[in-house]
C-alpha cells in the first residue's frame, strides 16, 4: 500500500525542491521464517531549515528508513521505492556512488557515539578524516576548520581536545563531536537516529541545542528518530507516527500534541506523564504489543490493540487520508475522534488504582523502612606493581534521607553523582565505611549472618534491564522459585505462590514454563517485578525500571508499580533520570551531586518549588511534551559535564556548572568557594532541605 504524505495541501511558499524527498519507500528482509516487512510504502518531504521527527514505538521502522535512506542496510535488506537528495535518486546507488554522497550532502549521528567514532584515532583526526573525503584542503585549513567545529558545537579549549582520543571525552562530548562531523561538509539532510538516548537530562539539552545551531548554520533539514515525546514537542516541526513498518498519522507539531486523530497516537501522548504538573490518575497504558513484521494482522495493524477498533477495522487496512490543514490519519474513525472532540482519556479505559489507607496518614506517623545517616563510600585509585594510592573516588560523600512505609523516594541526579553506589552500598546489607544504614529497624552494622539472611526477605530489587537480570536458562516457573527455595519454603506453597505472584504482576499463569525470551520486554519486566515480591519484602529498590522500555509499556509497568504499592503497603526507592516519571510516581526527591544531596523534600515542593540552582537546571532541561510550552518556557542550560569525582573541589561543588555563582558579589564568591553548604530546612516549607547558600 503507498502512503503519500506529500498530497497534503502546501502553502505555496516552497521555492524549490525538498531537501530530502522519500517516495513509496519499502524495506524487506528475508529470514528463515519469512519475509520481514520492516517498512511499508512511506513518502515524506523535509524542506531545507524544518525538522521532521519520526516517532513510535520499537519495531515501527523508524530506524530502518533511517538506514535505507542512507544506504546503510546490509545487503540482505530489499529496498524499493525512491529516496531523492537535492533531486539526486540514491536508491539503487552501490557503496561507491554513495561515498561522495554520504558526509556531503546528507550525514547522520547515530545513537551510541562511542560505536560510532573509531577509538584508536584522535578527534582531530576523525574530523579531518570527513573533511578530506569530500573537501581539498591544506593541513592548516583543516586544522583550523575542525577548531571551528568543535567551537561550534560547545566544546571547551578546542585545540587542545584535537589530540584526544574518544574514551577521554564525556557520552555528552562525543556526541558534540558526532555533530562536528555531520555538519563538517555543510550536508543538505541531517538524520539523527535518536541523539539523545543514552545522555542525562542536562547533557540532552545542551546536545539538542547543538543540534539546533548546526541546522541555522547548515540550513539543513534533520530526521529526527526518536521514542522521547518531549523532545519531539520541543525541535520537531512537523511529526510522523509510525506502527508497523508505515505511517499512521502525520501533521506538524501543533496539531499531532492537540489535536490527534488516530487512537495509537492518542495512546502514545496519553502515556506520558509531565515533569510540570503531576498527572490526576493512571497513565496510560496500551495492552498487548507491536504485531510482528512477519505475520501482520488483517486490516489494521493497530486494531488487535485498539479499545475503538470494530469488526470493520479488519476488512481492509485504511490508507493515511487527509483531514484538515495538511493534518492527515491512518484509522477509519478520525472523523468520528476529530468532530467528538474526543481525547485518551474518551478512548482508553484506564486502571483503577486503589488509594493505599497510608496515604491519610501524617508520614511522621508512619514506620522508617530504610534511614541512610552520613553515609560515605570512597574508593582508592592505585596505579604500578606497589599499588600506589593515586587518587580517591568520593563516590557518595556524606547523605542523610529515610523511607517510610508506603512511601517512594526518588534518588535523581546526572550519572557519575553516586546514585548507582548508593543503592549496592544499600543492598550489600554489610557495615559502610562511614556513617549508618538502618533497615527495618535494624542496624546492619551489628547485623550476623542469621539477622542479614532474615534481613534480605525486606529488601529486593529490580534492575534497568530485565533481559541481563533473568537467567535465559531457567523457565519463569524456576526464576520464580528460586528466592522462594532460598528462604526454606516448601514445594506446595512455591507452587501456589508462584501463581499468585504471575496474576499479581498481569501475566497468565500458565505461561510459567516458557523461557524469558519468549516474553516481551515489558512482560520480562513483570516478571523482575514478580520475582522482587516473591519473598514479600517491605521495601523493594528499582533501578532505572522503566528506562529500557516504550512508552507505552512504561506507562503499564509505573501504574502497577503504584497499584502494588498501594495493595501491598511497598515502600520503593526509585532510581531514574527520566524525571517526568518521578513527578508521577514519587512522593518525595532527593536531588544528587557529586556525591552529596543538595536538595530534599516532597514532590510537589521540589518540582513547584525548587530552591537549589542545580534542581532548577534539571528540571529546566526536562522536555514537556507540549510544543506550546516548550516553545515558551526559558531555559537554564548548565554549561561543562560533571566534573570527576576524583577531583577536590573546595567549597560548593556545583559552583564550577553554576548560573548563580557567576552573577554574584566577590564577597558572596568567596563564600562559595571556601565553605561547602550543608543541607538547612527551607524556611516555611515543612518538607523541603537545600544545600545553597544562596538559594534562587
Amino acid at each position: 500500500m503507498t502512503t503519500t504524505i506529500t498530497d497534503r495541501p502546501g502553502d505555496g511558499t516552497a521555492a524549490s525542491p525538498p531537501a530530502i524527498s522519500v517516495r513509496d519507500l519499502s524495506v524487506d528482509y528475508a529470514s528463515e521464517h519469512g519475509e520481514v516487512h520492516a517498512v511499508r510504502g512511506l513518502s515524506f518531504d523535509v524542506e531545507a531549515g524544518r525538522t521532521l521527527a519520526i516517532a513510535g514505538e520499537s519495531g515501527s521502522g523508524k530506524s530502518a528508513t533511517s538506514l535505507a535512506a542512507m544506504g546503510l542496510l546490509p545487503d540482505s535488506a530489499s529496498v524499493a521505492g525512491s529516496v531523492r537528495i537535492g533531486g539526486r535518486e540514491i536508491v539503487g546507488m552501490t557503496d561507491e556512488q554513495m561515498t561522495p554522497i554520504r558526509g556531503s550532502e546528507m550525514s547522520m549521528i547515530f545513537q551510541d557515539p562511542l560505536s560510532a567514532l573509531t577509538p584508536v584515532f584522535t578527534i582531530g583526526q576523525q574530523i579531518a578524516e570527513a573533511l578530506d573525503a569530500h573537501q581539498t584542503l591544506s593541513r592548516a585549513a583543516v586544522r583550523s576548520r575542525s577548531i571551528e567545529l568543535l567551537e561550534l558545537v560547545g566544546i571547551s579549549e578546542p585545540e587542545r581536545r584535537l589530540t584526544a582520543y574518544p574514551h577521554q571525552f564525556s557520552g555528552g562530548m562525543r556526541q558534540r563531536v558526532m555533530i562536528a562531523i555531520a555538519i563538517a561538509n555543510d550536508p543538505q539532510v541531517i538524520i539523527a537516529d535518536e541523539p539523545t538516548t543514552a545522555l542525562d537530562v542536562t547533557i540532552q539539552a545542551q546536545v539538542l541545542d547543538v543540534l539546533a545551531t548546526a541546522q541555522r548554520e547548515t540550513g539543513a533539514a534533520v530526521v529526527l528518530i526518536t521514542h522521547d515525546l518531549g523532545v519531539v514537542a520541543g525541535v520537531a516541526d512537523d511529526v510522523l507516527i509510525m506502527y508497523a513498518g508505515r505511517p499512521v498519522e502525520y501533521g506538524t507539531a501543533d496539531q499531532i500534541f492537540t489535536r490527534p486523530q488516530m487512537p495509537y497516537t492518542m495512546g502514545l501522548l496519553g502515556a506520558v506523564p509531565r515533569p510540570d504538573r503531576r498527572s490526576p490518575g493512571p497513565l496510560v497504558p496500551i495492552d498487548g504489543s507491536p504485531p510482528s513484521p512477519l505475520e501482520l494482522p488483517p486490516g489494521c495493524p493497530f486494531a488487535p490493540r485498539c479499545p475503538m477498533a470494530t469488526q470493520a477495522c479488519e476488512a481492509a487496512e485504511p490508507p493515511l487520508v487527509l483531514q484538515d490543514g495538511g493534518h492527515m490519519s491512518a484509522c477509519i474513525r478520525s472523523a468520528e475522534i476529530v468532530h467528538g472532540g474526543l481525547t485518551h482519556a474518551d478512548v482508553y479505559p484506564l486502571p483503577t488504582i486503589e488509594t493505599s489507607e497510608l496515604a491519610a496518614r501524617p508520614r511522621a506517623e508512619r514506620d522508617s523502612v530504610l534511614s541512610v545517616d552520613g553515609l560515605h563510600r570512597h574508593f582508592n585509585l592505585t596505579n604500578g606493581l606497589l599499588r600506589k594510592k593515586t587518587g580517591t573516588v568520593r563516590a557518595v560523600d556524606g547523605i542523610s534521607f529515610d523511607i517510610r512505609t508506603g512511601e517512594t523516594l526518588a534518588l535523581v541526579g546526572e550519572s557519575g553523582c553516586g546514585k548507582s553506589t548508593t543503592l549496592l552500598e544499600i543492598m550489600r546489607l554489610k557495615k559502610p565505611g562511614s556513617g549508618r544504614v538502618v533497615v527495618m529497624g535494624r542496624d546492619v552494622a551489628a547485623m550476623d549472618g542469621a539477622a542479614r539472611r532474615a534481613t534480605r526477605k525486606e529488601l529486593q530489587i529490580v534492575f534497568q534491564d530485565p533481559i541481563s537480570s533473568l537467567d535465559p536458562r531457567m523457565v519463569v516457573y524456576d526464576v520464580l522459585a528460586e528466592p522462594l527455595r532460598a528462604h526454606g519454603v516448601g514445594k506446595a506453597r512455591i507452587n501456589d505462590r508462584i501463581g499468585e505472584l504471575m496474576q499479581l504482576v498481569g501475566l497468565n499463569p500458565d505461561h510459567v514454563d516458557r523461557f524469558p525470551e519468549q516474553f516481551s520486554g515489558g512482560q520480562r519486566q513483570r516478571i523482575a517485578i514478580a520475582r522482587a515480591l516473591a519473598v514479600q519484602p517491605a521495601l523493594i529498590v528499582l533501578d532505572e525500571p522503566v528506562s529500557a522500555l516504550d512508552v507505552s509499556i512504561q506507562a503499564g509497568i509505573v501504574n502497577l508499580l503504584e497499584s502494588l504499592q498501594a495493595e501491598l503497603k511497598l515502600s520503593y526507592l526509585f532510581v531514574a533520570h527520566d524525571l517526568s516519571v518521578v513527578r508521577h510516581i514519587a512522593d518525595r526527591v532527593a536531588v544528587m551531586y557529586l556525591g552529596r544531596i543538595v536538595e530534599i523534600g516532597g514532590v510537589d515542593e521540589i518540582f513547584g518549588r525548587p530552591r537549589h540552582p542545580y534542581t532548577q537546571a534539571l528540571l529546566s532541561a526536562a522536555p514537556i511534551p507540549d510544543p506550546a510550552v516548550e516553545r515558551a518556557r526559558e531555559r537554564t542550560v548548565l554549561t561543562g559535564d560533571l566534573p570527576s569525582p576524583t577531583e577536590s573541589i573546595p567549597g560548593c561543588r556545583f559552583r564550577t556548572r553554576c548560573p548563580t555563582y557567576r552573577l554574584l558579589p566577590d564577597a558572596d564568591r568567596h563564600r562559595c568557594e571556601t565553605d561547602e553548604p550543608e543541607l538547612v530546612r527551607e524556611e516555611g516549607v515543612a518538607d523541603q532541605e537545600r544545600a545553597c547558600h544562596f538559594p534562587s
